[in-house]
Parts: C-alpha cells; structure tokens; sequence
C-alpha cells in the first residue's frame, strides 16, 4: 500500500511517499517559498534534485509534486492511481479528536475549531488536506495528530489551576505536542533495550527549533512540557516556553501592544533568538558562543537548564526512570548539548559515555559504564508513524 505522508506548514510543504508495511521510503522532499517564487528540493532513486518553480498556492506545491512522482525519468510511480492513501500531519485535534482520524467534513470542522489551540499550524495544516482533496479527489485522507499520544495523561497532569469553567466552557488545559515524534522514539527505545514499553519508564527529549520533553510511563505519555499551545515548556528557537504570565501584561502596557502582538512576540521572536539576539538556529549561537558572544552563551545555558529540569521533574513524576532518549535536530546531532544536559544528572544514575556519545543519525547507546539509567539517541520518523496509522484507517475504511 502506497502511502503519501504531507506535512503542511504556512509556505511549506514537505512530503515522503511510503511503500506499506515495510516503511520503505519511495520518495521525499520538500516544497517551500510557497506563493513567494517558488523551490523545491526532489529525492528519488539516490538522485537528488533541487530548484526552482511557480508554487502560488499549496495546491501549486501538491500538482508539482505529484508530477514528480510520475515523471517516467524521476518517478518512482506509473500513475497517480498507485497512491492508496494521503496521511496529514495535524498538530492539535484538541480533546475531541484524541487519535487518527479519516478526513470528512465533520474532522476537519473539528479541525478548524482547534486552530486557537495551535494558530501557527492548525491552519496551514487545513491548507494542506483541502490542497490534496482538489488535487486527488476520492483518495482516502487521515489526519494524525501530534496530540493523541499524550491524550491518556491524568487529569492531574493537563489541568491548569484556574477556573474550573475555563476547562469546561473552553477547553483550557494542557494538550501536548510532538506525540508522533515521543511515541515513536519511546517504542523504538524499548526495543532497542530489548523489553516490552509496559516495563519501562522513558523520557523522551525532542529538541530542535520546537522542543518537548515526555514522562513515557509504561508506554502512555503522563506529562509533557508542551500545553495548551506548543508555547509552554522549555525556551525553544522563537518561542519563549515557560514564563510568569502577568509578563503579558507588563509588556502590553509598557510597549502599548495588544495581548495578540504580546503573542506574537512570544511565539516569534522570543526563546534562543530573543535572549541571543543571534538566531533561532542553536548551531549559529553555537558558533557566536565560541566566539565569546555572552548573550548566545546564556541563551545555550538557559536551555540546558531547562531540560535538566524536566528530566528530574519527570524522574520524580514517574517514581524513577530506566531510559532517557534524545531526538530531533538538536537531540540527534549535538553531541556537546546532549553531554551538557546530563551532567549532574549521576546522582540519579544517569552518566553519558563521551566516546559512545560522538554519533548523530543513527541509533545509538551513549551509556557510560556503571550507569543505572540507559540513554540513547534515536532519530525520530514522524512519517512512519503517520504512514502506519493512514494505513490501519485506509484499510477499515474500504
């Protein structure tokens, strides 16, 4: 069964086309500059192709695409035909969508009324499912959402103290994100040890341009440093994570914003890029830290501290912890963060292996010698999850 896996994003379009079961990947690449001019970047076949081309809209994206996938030079299908289904990338489907679901009208209304839930996703995700309806009417369509792996948290866990009405009238409480990414690394680390996930308590560390930590307890998420909004948690590239909210206010009044500029500041122009004044790329502050760049310098250190934080936060919250995983950029491919956000860490029995820690890409075992605590690197596929998943519901639903 052939799967195309998208992942919408406001002037981006990344895509994988998947061979299922076997999670072979035929093809990927990415669409971006969507409605500016235009590039694209084509992998197929061991050949890699990037350029140039018109894309004003999405559904522009998802024509050039898919001419790819048939061209009989580059192609790696015959007809459009041979696509069995399409699985869409969602962030928040918000306490009525809590697993994958076929895309119908109904799903994606439910969608849309999530879009305060995720302002910066929800809406260029939408794009995307609408663009593949116009482009390939009558295939098949599911929507995964990045929420649903932590649908199972207790109440104790996603609750804010506030109101109680806020949560009944509005949905206000914590939702978590990156669930694809936190279940996949989870049940991959759990096999890499060679134990079944219900044995194990994990803590999953997805670090990049958005970061999120997991408490991975017998294989259900029962806390994450995401929220209501993938704003809350650890400073991340432009988001601020957590803060004393009656900064808001503070703010508001001192700059004469509105709480939606206030937002937008916190969303956009805040985390490493704000406190750095560099960038929101963690290896260009990296490389201005070096440089004796103090203010880049304190940005890295704020957020190391922060994951320390939550690595013992959640040790605590699950009793102990057997295995610590680190993905996604910054999580797979720094080795200098990963060694930074461990140490101290011995006294609950975790110790990295500076050796085992030089690898990126791969899985891997980083464990130093004596240590209690296992941690490894295992690079996430978000796809693969998203492709299993539009699989089970493509199939049910023939």
């Amino acid at each position: 069964m052939k799967i195309l896996v998208i992942n919408a994003g406001s002037s981006s379009l990344k895509y994988q086309l998947l061979d299922m079961p076997e999670g072979k990947v035929l093809a990927k690449g990415l669409c971006e500059r969507i409605g500016i001019d235009g590039k694209y970047k084509y992998e197929a076949k061991g050949e890699k192709l990037e350029g140039e081309t018109p894309m004003a809209t999405h559904s522009d994206a998802i024509r050039f695409l898919t001419s790819m996938l048939v061209d009989p030079a580059k192609g790696v299908i015959s007809d459009m035909k041979e696509i069995d289904a399409v699985g869409h990338r969602v962030v928040s489907g918000g306490e009525k969508l809590y697993e994958s679901v076929l895309v119908t009208a109904e799903s994606k209304k439910a969608i849309e009324e999530c879009i305060p839930l995720a302002p910066l996703h929800n809406p260029a995700n939408l794009t995307g499912i609408s663009a593949c309806e116009e482009v390939m009417p009558g295939v098949p369509q599911v929507a995964v959402f990045d929420t649903a792996f932590h649908a199972k948290m207790p109440k104790k866990a996603y609750i804010y103290a506030l109101p109680y009405e806020y949560y009944e009238k509005y949905g206000v409480r914590r939702y978590g994100f990156h669930g694809t990414s936190h279940r996949f690394v989870s049940e991959q680390c759990a096999k890499a040890m060679g134990k079944d996930i219900k044995d194990l308590r994990i803590i999953t560390c997805h670090l990049g341009n958005g970061s999120s930590i997991a408490a991975v307890d017998h294989g259900v998420s029962v806390d994450t440093s995401m929220g209501f909004t993938p704003l809350e948690g650890l400073p991340m590239g432009t988001r601020c994570g957590n803060i004393d909210p009656a900064i808001v206010e503070t703010i508001a009044v001192k700059e004469n914003l509105t709480v939606s500029q206030v937002l937008n500041i916190l969303n956009k122009k805040s985390g490493v890029l704000g406190v750095s004044g560099v960038s929101s790329d963690f290896r260009d502050i990296a490389a201005a830290a070096k440089e004796g760049n103090e203010r880049a310098a304190l940005a890295n250190d704020m957020f190391v501290y922060a994951v320390k934080k939550f690595i013992g936060a959640y040790a605590a919250a699950m009793g102990g912890v057997d295995a610590i995983v680190f993905t996604a950029g910054v999580g797979e491919n720094d080795k200098t963060f990963r060694l930074k956000m461990t140490e101290g860490l011995e006294f609950m029995g975790v110790k990295v292996d500076p050796v085992k820690n030089d690898t990126r890409g791969k899985i891997a075992e980083i464990t130093a010698d004596g240590a209690t605590v296992r941690t490894f690197v295992i690079p996430t596929n978000e796809e693969l999850v998203i492709a299993m998943d539009t699989e089970a519901i493509a199939k049910a639903a023939k």
